[in-house]
């Protein structure tokens, strides 16, 4: 798969899930959490912005391990919170394919530029 889908699909997911968990945890949870709880949950998650947005290999494969953060708390939600279960669901896959296109991305677009770890001669 060429780097410029992977780029874009992945662009597109990360802003489908900022997206997606603005709404849930600004708007639709009836939690007794504040919004400055809330905005300091989605802060993680903005941190590697410029860097997908840019296109940059290697801020793909930190953000992957943001993602796990995010996926955890998915996950757990998933199991716990039976009035939740379709909402830690789709966050639960879209999650799972960006952590793998990150992943994707960071390796094929780092081969691309010729990045990486240099053997010694």
């Amino acid at each position: 798969m060429p780097s410029a889908i992977l780029f874009h699909s992945c662009r597109i997911g990360y802003l489908l899930l900022l997206g997606l968990l603005t709404l849930w945890w600004l708007v639709l949870d009836n939690s007794q959490y504040s919004l400055l709880f809330s905005l300091i949950g989605l802060l993680p998650l903005l941190l590697p912005l410029k860097g997908i947005w840019q296109g940059q290999p290697y801020t793909y494969a930190w953000a992957s391990f943001i993602l796990c953060l995010y996926l955890l708390q998915s996950l757990t939600l998933l199991y716990t919170t039976p009035d939740a279960f379709w909402f830690a669901l789709i966050e639960t896959a879209l999650l799972l394919s960006l952590i793998t296109g990150f992943s994707f991305y960071a390796r094929i677009r780092g081969r691309e530029l010729d990045l990486g770890l240099k053997k010694p001669n």
